[in-house]
C-alpha cells in the first residue's frame, strides 16, 4: 500500500509538473465519419424557446459521453459539414469551403472518381463532372492546421481516417500535411473490417495500418484506435508538450459490423439488424469519447484540455424502409444527399472539466448545457483553433471559416454571417445530382444543374419547416431571386468549377423576377 501511495505522489506530481511546463491548451478534435444530426441521445433539435427537444431517434441511441460533454459544454443546432467525406476533412484541414479547395466529392484512393464513374452512370453524366475538380486532395505544400499547430509548439497526433489525397501521393500519409504522429491513416475512406481477429482488413486494399499489435485479438477497430490516442496523449505528456488529436474515427461507417461489446442492449429490438449494428457503431464510437475524457481527468489536464465534437457529414443509418426522412427525422435526406439530412452534423464544444480559474478557460469561458442557434459550419474550426491559441495562419492563406470563440464563450456575434454554401458538381447513388445548396438565415435554395426551367430550383424556410416539405419558389419569387443571387456571388467569390456540357460549364441560372 505505502508502494502504492508513493507512485500515485510520483504520478500526481509529474502530472502538475507537464501541466505547468505546458504554456498552451491542449486540444482534441474529435470527428466521427458518417454520423449525423440525429444519431445522438442527445437532442439537437430545440423548440421556439430554444429548449431542447426529444425525437424518436434519440431515443433509439445510446450516447451517454455525448451528453457527458453537451453537459459540460455547448452544441449547436445549426452546425454543418459538407454532404461526403473528402470535402470536409479538407476543409477542416484548411479552413476553407470545398467550392475553393475543389475536392467536392469523396476521393476515391486508386481512380479519378470521374473516371471511376463510369460504372454506375453513362459516359455522358461522368464526362458533366468538372474536370479541375481536385480528386488529389491535399499535398505537403498546402497549408494545413497541424501544420500551423506544430509552427506554433504543438504535438500534432492524427489516429484514425485520414481520406485526404489518393493513394501514393503525399497527402495519403497525415505526416505529410503536418502531423508528427500517424496511427491508421491512409487514402482509404472505411475499413475492409473492423475486427481484430480480422486483422482489420489485412491483405485487401481497406486494410487499417499501422494496428498489427491487435491484430487477431478481439480487440474491435473504435477500441484499438482509442488505445493508441491514450497512448500519445501520455507520450506527448511525458515530454511536456501540449498536444493537438485529430481522432478520426472510421466508425461509424460502413462496413456495419456488429460490435460484440454492446449487442445485449439491442437485442429483442423491433428495428432491423443493419440498425442494431448502426447503433451499436454509435456506442462503440461514443465510449471512446468517455474513455479519452477519463483519461483526461486521470493525467490531470481535463480542464486544459479543449474538445471539439463532430460529426464529416450526414447520417447513413440502414433503417428499414430508408427514404427521405427514415434515417435522419424530422429532417429529411441522408449522407450525399442535398437535404438537411445529408449536411447537418452534431457538434459539441466543452472544457475536459470545468474550471473557473484555469487561465485559457477564462479566456474561451464555454456555459455548460447550453445551446446555439446560428449557424456553425466544418470549416469554422480552422480560425477557431488558430485564433484562440494564437498560431500565426501565413497571409495569403485564403480562410473561408468564422471564428466561433464568441459563440462558443455564449456572446453575441452580431458580426456572425449565418450563412453556408455546399456545392456539389457529381453523380450520387445512381442518381445525376449535380447540386449546390445555400443556406442564408433562415431560408435555404437548392439548384439543380441538370434540371429544367422550375424544376432547377427549390427554397425552403428552415425555421418553419426543418423538414424541408413545402416549396415556396412559386410563392416567394423574389426570396427565390434574392438566394439564387447570393448563391451565384459566393460561388464566383470561391473560383468554384460547375458541371460541364458539350465542353462548357453550366453556370447557375438566376430566375427572372416575377410576381407570385
Amino acid at each position: 500500500m505505502k508502494y502504492q501511495a508513493l507512485t500515485t505522489i510520483i504520478c500526481a506530481a509529474f502530472c502538475s509538473l507537464a501541466l505547468a511546463e505546458q504554456d498552451k491548451p491542449n486540444i482534441i478534435l474529435f470527428l466521427v465519419d458518417d454520423m449525423g444530426l440525429m444519431d445522438t441521445s442527445v437532442p439537437m433539435l430545440t423548440d421556439e424557446n430554444n429548449k431542447p427537444v426529444s425525437h424518436p431517434l434519440n431515443e433509439w441511441y445510446r450516447t451517454p459521453s455525448m451528453e457527458r460533454l453537451a453537459a459540460l459544454g455547448t452544441r449547436f443546432s445549426n452546425f454543418y459539414s459538407h454532404n461526403v467525406c473528402s470535402p470536409t476533412r479538407v476543409s477542416i484541414m484548411t479552413g476553407q469551403n470545398s467550392a475553393r479547395h475543389r475536392t467536392t466529392d469523396y476521393i476515391n484512393p486508386y481512380q479519378n472518381n470521374r473516371d471511376m464513374n463510369k460504372r454506375a452512370f453513362p459516359l455522358a453524366v461522368c464526362q458533366q463532372v468538372p474536370p479541375e475538380w481536385n480528386w488529389e486532395g491535399l499535398g505537403k505544400k498546402d497549408i494545413t492546421l497541424p501544420t500551423v499547430l506544430k509552427k506554433h509548439g504543438y504535438t500534432t497526433i492524427h489516429v484514425g481516417k485520414a481520406h485526404l489525397a489518393p493513394n501514393k501521393h503525399d497527402g495519403a500519409d497525415p505526416r505529410d500535411l503536418g502531423f508528427d504522429v500517424n496511427i491508421g491513416g491512409s487514402a482509404i475512406g472505411h475499413p475492409q473490417s473492423y475486427y481484430g481477429k480480422r486483422n482489420y482488413g489485412k491483405g485487401s486494399r481497406q486494410a487499417v495500418p499501422h494496428l498489427e499489435k491487435y491484430h487477431a485479438t478481439d480487440t474491435f477497430l473504435t477500441e484499438a484506435l482509442t488505445l493508441e490516442a491514450k497512448d500519445e496523449i501520455d507520450k506527448a505528456l511525458a515530454a511536456q508538450k501540449s498536444f493537438f488529436l485529430y481522432m478520426s474515427h472510421y466508425a461509424v461507417h460502413a462496413p456495419f459490423n456488429s460490435d460484440p461489446r454492446f449487442a445485449a442492449h439491442y437485442r429483442g429490438s423491433e428495428k432491423n439488424k443493419g440498425a442494431q449494428t448502426y447503433a451499436m457503431l454509435i456506442e462503440g464510437m461514443d465510449k471512446s469519447l468517455g474513455d479519452l475524457m477519463d483519461h483526461l481527468e486521470a493525467k490531470g489536464i481535463a480542464e486544459n484540455t479543449l474538445i471539439l465534437f463532430l460529426g464529416d457529414n450526414g447520417g447513413d443509418a440502414p433503417l428499414a424502409g430508408l427514404d427521405d426522412v427514415s434515417s435522419s427525422a424530422p429532417l429529411r435526406g441522408r449522407k450525399g444527399g442535398k437535404w438537411e439530412g445529408g449536411m447537418r452534423v452534431p457538434f459539441i464544444a466543452a472544457w475536459g472539466k470545468a474550471d473557473a480559474n484555469n487561465p485559457w478557460q477564462k479566456k474561451l469561458p464555454i456555459p455548460a448545457n447550453s445551446i446555439r442557434q446560428e449557424i456553425g459550419i466544418c470549416y469554422d474550426l480552422f480560425p477557431t483553433i488558430t485564433a484562440f491559441v494564437g498560431a500565426p495562419v501565413p497571409a495569403n492563406h485564403s480562410i473561408d471559416g468564422q471564428d466561433l470563440s464568441r459563440l462558443l464563450s455564449g456572446k453575441p456575434s452580431p458580426e456572425h454571417e449565418n450563412k453556408f454554401l455546399n456545392h456539389y458538381p457529381h453523380p450520387r447513388r445512381g442518381q445525376s445530382n449535380f447540386f449546390t445548396t445555400w443556406r442564408e438565415g433562415d431560408y435555404k435554395v437548392i439548384y439543380q444543374y441538370l434540371a429544367k426551367g422550375d424544376n432547377r430550383y427549390a427554397l425552403y424556410n428552415l425555421a418553419n419547416e426543418p423538414s424541408e416539405s413545402k416549396n415556396l419558389t412559386a410563392t416567394h419569387p423574389k426570396k427565390l431571386r434574392r438566394m439564387m443571387q447570393g448563391m451565384v456571388r459566393e460561388l464566383k467569390a470561391m473560383d468554384a468549377v460547375y458541371p460541364v456540357n458539350a465542353g462548357r460549364q453550366i453556370e447557375p441560372v438566376i430566375p427572372q423576377d416575377r410576381k407570385p
